[in-house]
């Protein structure tokens, strides 16, 4: 029976958000941000192993109690230069079955719920290729000309913006990447193949932590979420 698990690269750095540490290190509600998202992975019934590839020179993952996470959680000091070759050398790393599933999370989408991951897991446990969390725009869209103005408003119809966790076969994902290396998330690798990931619906609360205005919204929402 195929197995899940899952998969944090966390060896960027974060440079939008203007500071000396890595981003997934910067403390939000008393622990860095990596810990929630980890945390919430961890305590996952259907998860098994939990990967964190970090730097080869990660000097902070080790320093936090990650007690809580015991008998999961596995750090891989194997991270790259980009997130594809982050995930790559996690999943050669990890020394999966190709048919064993692997959510990939961003370290810095620190509200991620389990009843989001419960749904992912529930709707793609059985599909064929495998899919993303997403969300509809919902918002109107602007194209930006070379001065920063307006040069047209593109159509919202059927887009929806990507999210992690994406859960695809690690054989599968493997291979998309090793021929696919320049690619922002695991589903354009995939999409490169010829093969359409299932978008499951999620929410907006399970954002990306990308400026330091964001902090504060995260913040707030894990204090609901904990409450």
């Amino acid at each position: 029976m195929s197995e899940f698990h899952a998969l944090v690269p966390a060896a960027g750095f974060g440079a939008r958000m203007g500071i000396e540490v890595p981003k997934q290190y910067l403390d939000l509600a008393g622990q860095p941000m990596i810990w929630h998202a980890i945390s919430t992975l961890c305590a996952c019934p259907d998860i098994k192993t939990v990967y964190v590839v970090l730097a080869p020179d990660d000097e902070y993952f080790s320093q936090y109690d990650w007690s809580h996470c015991e008998g999961k959680l596995a750090p891989l000091y194997c991270g790259g230069a980009t997130r594809a070759e982050s995930v790559a050398n996690g999943l050669l790393a990890a020394e999966l079955e190709p048919d064993d599933w692997v959510l990939v999370h961003d370290a810095a989408r620190p509200c991620l719920t389990q009843h989001l991951l419960s749904r992912m897991i529930s709707e793609l446990r059985d599909d064929p290729v495998g899919g993303i969390l997403a969300v509809p725009v919902a918002d109107t869209l602007k194209r930006a000309d070379a001065q920063q103005r307006i040069a047209c408003t593109e159509p919202r119809e059927g887009l929806w913006q990507a999210q992690t966790p994406q859960m695809f076969r690690a054989g599968l994902l493997a291979g998309a990447l090793a021929h696919c290396k320049t690619v922002t998330d695991e589903a354009s690798a995939i999409e490169a193949m010829g093969l359409q990931p299932k978008l499951v619906a999620s929410d907006s609360s399970n954002f990306k932590v990308t400026y330091p205005h964001d902090i504060v919204l995260a913040e707030l929402l894990l204090k609901h979420k904990n409450n």
